[in-house]
């Protein structure tokens, strides 16, 4: 599937009502830890990973800082795309996910 249209079928799964765990943010080198794991074990499991990423169609707001991919430091800004190994998937800049770093 090309990029585009796996951006749209994120879009569309998110839209769609798929719950994912938006909280608790991982603010930790543990809890980092603890998710790179779990989304390692889902392998090419795209929904699980979206559901454990806790990816959302809007920036979330926390511990005061908006935080949308596109001021996410695994963001590749020419291209829309996350570069955390574990995720590795297209993305919008206005999209956001637990991983989220500076």
């Amino acid at each position: 599937m090309d990029e585009s249209a796996l951006r749209r079928r994120i879009h569309d799964l998110l839209a769609g009502g798929l719950a994912t765990e938006v909280c608790p943010r991982a603010d930790t080198p543990e809890a980092v830890q603890t998710l790179i794991q779990a989304l390692r074990a889902r392998g090419g499991d795209l929904e699980g990973r979206l559901v454990l990423a806790g990816f959302t169609l809007n920036p979330v707001l926390h511990a005061g800082v908006e935080q949308a991919c596109e001021t996410c430091m695994y963001y590749l800004v020419h291209r829309r795309w996350c570069e955390l190994p574990e995720l590795d998937v297209p993305v919008e800049p206005h999209w956001s996910c637990r991983l989220w770093r500076i």
